[in-house]
């Protein structure tokens, strides 16, 4: 893995906001929606939280395979790749790669026992499938750098000893994956964004400590507004969940 963000495959991958919300023409045709597209992302990226539960794995590995998804959802369909094998796949992948291995047959069993539709319980081939599939998405790029290995240096270095910032930090970081975040923005700039969102909800004035960082506080105020619109708006009916599946599944 690149020792430095800035000469890493991640950097030169990231993308303008408007080149990841882009619905693909085969699921336009299915009748999918930007929304619907959205909440499909936001609901396998929970999918692979509880599967990552099950086979016990490292929230690291959680954030590789849910950057994995959403960079796939870049350049391919989800009427050509389906989600619902493309999240354990990725989470099978992420796990290879972050040296925390899961076997195949462990994973199938955890997808069989949390899913109620046979069509959707993969066997082993399945998964070994679009794997490869994914790794051919991917260009096989599979570097990522995650913001949690800067915001504990970043909190340190602010002098936050408020435990509770702390949590909320930690917090607003792992749902920046429900999110597209890790694929627009730096890591660091993510996690001073989720340090930017606790210290005012903590009230805690660190204003001085982000001026001397000379970074560029717009760009942080804009992410940090992207994540409180993301809370506004994840209160969202399964109904239109279910109806974007129905979509998928139609045949053309």
């Amino acid at each position: 893995m690149a020792a430095n963000f800035w000469t890493s495959s991640h950097f030169k991958q990231l993308l303008d906001p408007e080149e990841v919300d882009v619905v693909h023409q085969q699921d336009k045709d299915k009748g999918i929606t930007l929304e619907e597209f959205k909440l499909i992302k936001i609901h396998m990226a929970n999918y692979i939280m509880k599967l990552a539960q099950h086979v016990k794995v490292r929230q690291r590995v959680v954030a590789t395979a849910v950057t994995y998804m959403r960079r796939v959802y870049t350049r391919k369909s989800m009427t050509e790749y389906d989600p619902r094998l493309v999240a354990p796949s990725c989470l099978y992948l992420a796990s290879k790669a972050e040296e925390s291995t899961v076997q195949a047959r462990l994973l199938v069993f955890y997808i069989k026992k949390l899913s109620a539709d046979e069509k959707y319980r993969y066997e082993i081939k399945d998964i070994l499938e679009m794997e490869m599939k994914i790794l051919e998405a991917l260009n096989y790029y599979l570097v990522v750098f995650h913001p949690y290995r800067t915001l504990s240096p970043l909190l340190r270095d602010a002098g936050v000893n408020d435990t509770n910032m702390t949590q909320i930090s930690w917090g607003l970081l792992n749902d920046t994956y429900k999110m597209d975040l890790i694929l627009t923005h730096p890591p660091y700039l993510i996690a001073l964004a989720c340090i930017y969102i606790a210290s005012a909800h903590r009230e805690k004035d660190i204003t001085t400590w982000f001026e001397e960082l000379r970074v560029d506080m717009n760009v942080v105020k804009n992410i940090s507004m992207e994540i409180l619109d993301f809370y506004e708006s994840k209160m969202v009916a399964d109904e239109r969940l279910t109806t974007a599946f129905i979509k998928l599944a139609l045949k053309p």
